[in-house]
């Protein structure tokens, strides 16, 4: 199968497609695909499955994008399951985060100033959800153009549309010459197809005329022609014709309404199944439950069903060796994939198999351990890695919390794994879509589900971080009244948390206080690690920006201290948040500054958007302290961006907000009005890592580290370069400990340290830097 390589952000990324296949013919689709865009506001690519449509679109998009000022975005659909996540859909692929589910504010906001080519892939399943999408940008998004794919248009007004067209074929009663077979697209996309599956393969005087006629049987549809080019590994050219007529035909016979195109590549698939064997169907016909791509770990539990991880990793095997699967690698992880087309086949033959109801009660089940899994493993050294396997795998858990949804019995799964997923919600940015899985669990599921109170207090919580205060403290109420029902002293810890988080929001210091000092007595009498971080930053921030600031630095001293001894990022990028803040108000910019960059580095890693926003906007602040207002500027123009995206404002937390205003008035004082918004847009319209770069001014550093080298040729201690060194070989921190016979949070500080010392913020990074070391001792030992 072809595929294109894409950026985690959704703008598609190296050369702008780095397709995997080359890309065959289609010069004539190109050409008017752009001018129509030239014309149009809108314009959808329709035609049947398996033609090329997203291929096309991403060759348009790749050719186009440096005619917008802003590029080209992609928001890939194929895996959203209902018509209320569109949004949310848009939202996270956009990069923005997301604000509340049914709500276009934020990605009308976000578009509304930039010139960009916007791609929608795969609309035709929630094709009235997307069409409300691009009416509105269209409406409101004067420069923003959109290029949608879906086997119908969407009906939008001023939308053009083009069928894409099967690949030009000869015909088989005039062919041309033998020579003359590389004019056809079809029959170059079948060679190098071909060629792939069989590399010896070569075109001759005696095989061209079955390899024309062969390309007009599969109708130029580039699937069926990648479907049938591996068929070649066991037959001939001359036998794959014949049995592809032959098949062609009795379909025909059987389905006389359909197109020639879709007769040819339903034979097509109808063949590849029944060249499967038993265990290989089985296989196909079950990882259809799958939502985009999956893991092999996932496939033997779902479908495995007593054959093991060897039984089932052979099917997949064979499944990739027919061409049913992709075989996708990134990070060294293989996932699998299984092409839509595929898919909907595999879903009707899971039906007749009558096993539709227990695959999706398996994939469920799955995927609600791995949110357990996700929520008891959070505090500790995996966190980064957590954060990328739920974003893999946030198709196969929207659709196990659709499947949840299905019935009241199976509701209390759907509220845990929402619940669980909290983090994940936060961190993403996608609050919104929280709130829609919490609110129509909560709707669904018993009123004495055991899960009910913790689903009613992260519902409010998710809603206080969106400003819903109102919403949020009837919530808190009624989470309060079960917790106390059931005698669950953990989950009433965790409310007074909440309420005192409220409180906060709210700029009432003092009830905050008593609130989370009582929340972080109970956490800590629950054992609960957890609770215990969450409580020590927040009462370090509430006392930090009251009277106590003394205070408030140590109960934040305390968090980081903890956060090391388990390798947490999460609260550890916050308390350093929180220690910038209390800076910032004992007038001490620059160790403001020094918090706030390494608390940017974590956030970073985790790519925590609420986060990164309350920390782009305070290093506005010590910018503006030192005397540095373009900077300042830009960097409160780079957070707005973000405060949008996540559907939150400086506004919405009271002991934050009077702050921000206070420094940006006298930011645009200093600078000027028309200085100000000038800087303030070119801040606004980075991207989220140009921001972060230049927050972290980055590009600044290494300059002056080569200057300092001169003088300063090893900036770290002894210590630091054995610990950097072990790095380097891939040691953990706990292994690094056991090795030296020291504290493995000592390991922690050291590695910091190194990280803080050297500007970087992964250990790849340090190994990076290890290895240029040794390159120039060996030079200098060479001269």
């Amino acid at each position: 199968m072809v595929s294109t390589a894409r950026s985690r952000d959704g703008e598609l990324s190296g050369s702008f497609p780095a397709d995997v296949t080359s890309f065959v013919g289609r010069r004539r689709e190109i050409t008017l695909t752009k001018r129509l865009l030239a014309e149009s506001r809108v314009v959808t690519l329709t035609g049947p499955g398996g033609v090329g449509k997203t291929r096309l679109a991403l060759r348009v998009a790749g050719g186009m994008r440096r005619q917008f000022r802003d590029k080209a975005r992609l928001v890939e659909l194929e895996d959203v399951e209902e018509d209320d996540l569109v949004v949310d859909a848009v939202v996270e692929q956009l990069g923005l985060g997301g604000p509340t589910t049914a709500d276009l504010d934020a990605v009308l906001e976000h578009l509304r100033d930039r010139e960009m080519l916007l791609v929608l892939d795969n609309c035709e399943h929630v094709v009235d959800a997307a069409a409300r999408v691009v009416d509105a940008v269209t409406r409101w998004c004067p420069a923003v153009r959109v290029l949608a794919t879906s086997r119908q248009s969407l009906g939008v007004a001023g939308e053009a549309t083009l069928v894409v067209p099967p690949l030009q074929t000869p015909d088989p009663e005039h062919l041309p010459p033998p020579e003359a077979y590389e004019q056809y697209a079809s029959v170059r996309l079948f060679v190098e197809r071909a060629r792939a599956a069989v590399p010896e393969f070569e075109v001759t005087q005696d095989n061209a005329p079955a390899l024309m006629r062969l390309s007009h049987h599969l109708d130029g549809n580039p699937l069926a022609i990648e479907l049938a080019a591996v068929r070649l590994r066991s037959l001939s050219l001359a036998q794959l014709e014949e049995r592809l007529a032959r098949r062609t035909d009795l379909l025909t016979d059987g389905r006389r309404g359909a197109p020639a195109r879709q007769q040819s590549l339903r034979a097509l698939i109808d063949w590849s199944w029944e060249l499967c064997g038993e265990q290989e169907r089985v296989a196909w016909s079950r990882v259809s439950v799958f939502s985009g791509s999956f893991d092999l770990p996932a496939a033997a539990y779902v479908t495995g069903r007593g054959a093991g991880e060897a039984g089932v990793l052979d099917a997949l095997h064979a499944l990739v060796d027919k061409s049913v699967l992709v075989r996708e690698e990134e990070g060294g992880e293989v996932r699998f994939r299984l092409p839509h087309a595929l898919r909907e086949y595999g879903h009707d033959k899971l039906a007749a198999l009558g096993e539709q109801d227990p695959m999706k009660q398996r994939h469920r089940l799955y995927y609600a351990d791995l949110v357990d899994r996700f929520a008891a493993d959070w505090i500790g050294e995996r966190q980064v890695e957590w954060v990328h396997r739920l974003r893999r795998e946030h198709g196969n858990v929207r659709l196990a919390l659709h499947t949840s949804l299905s019935s009241a019995e199976t509701a209390s799964t759907a509220l845990r794994m929402a619940t669980g997923l909290g983090q994940y919600w936060g961190i993403r940015g996608l609050n919104g879509e929280g709130r829609h899985w919490l609110d129509q669990a909560l709707e669904i599921a018993a009123n004495d589900d055991p899960e009910r109170a913790a689903a009613l207090r992260y519902d409010a919580w998710l809603a206080l971080l969106l400003g819903d205060v109102e919403v949020a403290m009837p919530m808190l109420e009624q989470a309060g009244v079960l917790a106390t029902r059931r005698g669950d002293e953990a989950e009433k810890a965790a409310i007074a948390l909440v309420r005192g988080l409220g409180s906060l929001i709210l700029g009432r210091l003092e009830q905050a206080d008593g609130l989370v000092t009582d929340a972080l007595e109970r956490s800590r009498a629950q054992g609960s690690v957890v609770g215990e971080l969450f409580a020590l930053f927040a009462l370090g921030l509430v006392r930090g920006l009251g009277e106590e600031p003394d205070s408030g630095l140590a109960l934040l001293n305390e968090c980081i201290a903890i956060t090391a001894g388990y390798g947490e990022l999460f609260w550890r990028a916050y308390a350093l948040w929180a220690l910038a803040q209390v800076a910032i108000r004992q007038d001490a910019a620059e160790r403001a500054e020094n918090a706030a960059k390494e608390a940017l580095r974590l956030q970073r890693e985790l790519d925590n958007r609420l986060a990164l926003a309350f920390t782009l906007d305070t290093l506005a602040w010590t910018a503006q302290r030192q005397a540095r207002a373009e900077r300042a500027a830009r960097l409160f123009g780079a957070a707005a961006a973000l405060w949008d995206s996540v559907g939150a404002s400086p506004a919405f937390y009271t002991p934050f907000s009077a702050t921000h205003a206070e420094h940006a008035q006298q930011t645009r004082q200093m600078l000027g009005e028309e200085t100000f918004q000038d800087s303030f847009d070119r801040g606004r319209r980075l991207s989220l890592p140009g921001a972060v770069e230049f927050a972290l001014e980055a590009k600044k550093q290494p300059r002056q580290a080569r200057e300092d080298d001169n003088v300063h040729p090893m900036p770290l201690t002894r210590r630091e370069r054995q610990i950097a060194e072990l790095v380097a070989q891939g040691n953990t921190n706990k292994e690094i400990a056991e090795g030296l016979v020291i504290a493995q949070r000592t390991v922690e500080g050291h590695v910091q340290n190194i990280l803080s010392k050297l500007d970087f913020s992964s250990r790849a990074q340090i190994g990076g830097w290890v290895a240029g070391q040794k390159q120039g001792d060996a030079a200098d030992s060479g001269s």
